[in-house]
């Protein structure tokens, strides 16, 4: 799967045009594991706005006492798009992340990813 931005895509090309032989694969099975979970974080894009204050509010009362303070002080707008709040969304909308990487990853890949964690 390539990466959501073209721009990154072309970054993640270049780069392994000149990458040596040895490393290319290693560096091909990261940048599709990584593109995938790219794009399951983009999926709470399309989840509305009036849920997804709705969901802050609730992943903010999970959080430890010191964290909640900080994200909270950060504040909704500063939140959406980061990976632990946008992993809550999904997982909220009943899309897991592990089950996302299995459909989206080849069984290699996927497997690489699952002992990799």
């Amino acid at each position: 799967m390539e990466h959501p931005n073209p721009e990154i895509q072309k970054k993640q090309d270049e780069f392994l045009k000149i990458c040596p032989e040895g490393e290319k694969d290693f560096h091909k099975r990261h940048f599709r594991i990584g593109n995938v979970a790219c794009r399951y974080h983009q999926l709470s894009g399309s989840v509305n706005r009036e849920t997804m204050k709705l969901y802050f509010n609730e992943w903010l009362e999970g959080l430890p006492a010191n964290i909640k303070k900080d994200m909270k002080l950060k504040g909704f707008e500063a939140c959406k798009r980061m990976f632990p709040f946008t992993r809550y969304v999904n997982e909220r909308q009943d899309i897991g992340m592990g089950e996302w990487m299995k459909q989206h990853l080849s069984a290699e890949d996927y497997e690489y990813y699952t002992n990799s964690k």
